[in-house]
């Protein structure tokens, strides 16, 4: 039997050299904490028992991803709805004030990134969660004293640097806990959260918008609000959720096990607290990492533009306050049913996701024409709103790539610094994104859209490259599994053993 290509694969924990050595330096790379709870063989898990344990993790990490980024996105996005509320006049907000206070909370996100990153693999994730959550919640309550500008910029860096722990650590819970194909309905479902937000978020603003109070402003109301009940759901995440299967003392020792094993197939690995040098040196040379960041880096310029200016194109197209924050509602409507119907059609169709991907950019393309094109008078403010409502279909590819990542990157030193560095992409691109939009320019911001064009151009060239790419990976291992065993993609000997996706001959990758 002769071993693998070298140009293709590294493999410092599979030798040839005999069983018992194989088994040695298997079990050696396991971590400490895992290994007691790793069968020496595959258990099978009949469809019974796999849906009983996994309405048991949903009930404790599930609901707390949903809760926290729900949460995220109301407490980011309420300079959003304050925005209609008066904050601009209240703080003296003038030119691209309000752009900069859209753009100064990714420096916080930047500065944070890489230490989270490194810290959910070596601390306990929900402590760690926790404390970061209470934090945020600190510093939301606080923006109720943002009068002036340059306190909102100390405030809005602040609420950056602890509200970078989510995704990452999100990505991370969704690969430890979920099984592979359950994954894109995972993340589709927290990352979600952003379109139901939007949705409480205008119902929120629209009830507070009705407050009279000769004390405190409806967006200093609105702040002091948020804040508090952040704060209170940190206090749940310490108290409910566990911080792995092997620490969830909410399960009994089968369990946990069980669970365990669960995620066996996934080969992507659980956790290793040790950082391993080799993984990064890995993923600076991956092309399909390189790919992921400049379309995360990308795609995030329409997002971060659109999601800061939406209450603004809206109003400005014809629409008063109190029916903007209720005309905001169907963004977030749209924005789930984009992101779960891109779920089930990457669960569907397994092996169509960078199609889907660029399908879902079309509607982007068609409704920034229209911007492009379309005068704003009484008789086309309709039609520019549903014109506006298309360009939110991007959200579809978002939660596909997202996904991809989470499904194509084994190791957990590689896997916490692929997400981190995603982030750290969607930070950038959130930051160039209320830049491109003028206030000068409203309410169609023609330099914002046409910047937006040209990103759908590019977005399309790079996923095309990286399907190729993807598919001829695939086709590499699959030729190698007739003349070594551990290319089989049914081998599943090595899950845990914290191979990356190169190392490991049996992953397969999903495109």
């Amino acid at each position: 039997m002769s071993n693998p290509k070298p140009e293709l694969l590294h493999l410092e924990t599979i030798g040839s050299a005999s069983t018992d050595d194989v088994e040695v330096q298997k079990h050696a790379a396991i971590d400490e904490e895992l290994r007691k709870y790793v069968a020496t063989e595959a258990v099978e898990i009949d469809s019974k028992l796999n849906r009983r344990l996994l309405n048991k993790i949903n009930g404790r990490i599930l609901v707390v991803m949903l809760g926290t980024y729900f949460l995220q996105s109301l407490d980011k996005n309420a300079l959003n709805f304050t925005a209609i509320m008066g904050i601009k006049e209240d703080a003296h907000l003038v030119g691209q004030n309000y752009s900069w206070l859209h753009t100064v909370i990714y420096f916080g996100v930047l500065a944070a990134e890489y230490p989270t990153a490194i810290f959910v693999q070596k601390v306990p994730i929900a402590k760690y969660l926790a404390a970061n959550v209470f934090l945020w919640g600190v510093v939301i309550t606080m923006t109720c004293f943002g009068d002036t500008f340059p306190k909102l910029v100390a405030l809005r860096v602040l609420l950056g640097l602890f509200e970078a722990v989510s995704q990452p650590t999100f990505l991370l819970l969704s690969t430890m806990w979920y099984k592979r194909e359950e994954q894109p309905f995972i993340v589709a479902s927290w990352y979600g959260m952003n379109g139901i937000q939007g949705i409480c978020g205008g119902l929120i603003a629209y009830g507070i918008s009705h407050i009279n109070s000769t004390v405190l402003k409806t967006w200093q109301i609105l702040y002091i609000l948020l804040g508090c009940v952040t704060c209170c759901w940190a206090v749940f995440i310490g108290w409910w959720m566990p911080d792995s299967p092997m620490r969830a003392k909410c399960f009994t020792e089968e369990e946990r096990m069980l669970m365990v094993e669960r995620v066996r197939a996934n080969k992507t690995g659980l956790q290793n607290k040790k950082f391993k040098k080799a993984h990064l040196i890995e993923l600076i040379k991956d092309p399909q990492i390189w790919c992921y960041l400049f379309v995360e880096v990308i795609i995030q310029i329409p997002s971060g533009g659109l999601g800061s200016f939406s209450t603004l194109i809206i109003k400005g197209i014809g629409f008063d306050e109190l029916q903007t924050e209720l005309l905001s509602m169907v963004n977030g409507a749209l924005q789930v049913f984009f992101m779960l119907s891109a779920a089930y059609l990457q669960r569907r169709f397994e092996k169509s996701v960078i199609l889907f991907m660029l399908i879902y950019l079309v509607p982007n393309i068609v409704g920034t024409i229209v911007f492009l094109s379309v005068p704003v008078n009484d008789s086309t403010r309709i039609g520019l709103l549903f014109a506006y409502w298309t360009t939110i279909s991007f959200w579809g590819m978002m939660v596909l790539l997202m996904s991809m990542l989470a499904r194509n990157v084994a190791g957990q030193t590689k896997k916490s610094l692929a997400s981190a560095t995603l982030f750290l992409a969607w930070a950038v691109g959130n930051m160039i994104g209320p830049q491109v939009f003028k206030s000068s320019e409203a309410p169609r911001y023609v330099t914002g859209f046409s910047v937006h064009m040209g990103c759908y151009g590019v977005i399309y060239g790079t996923l095309i490259y990286l399907r190729f790419y993807l598919k001829k990976e695939n086709a590499k291992r699959d030729a190698l599994q007739d003349e070594d065993w551990r290319a089989s993609e049914a081998n599943v000997e090595n899950a845990f053993d914290d191979l990356t996706d190169k190392e490991n001959p049996s992953f397969r990758y999903v495109y």
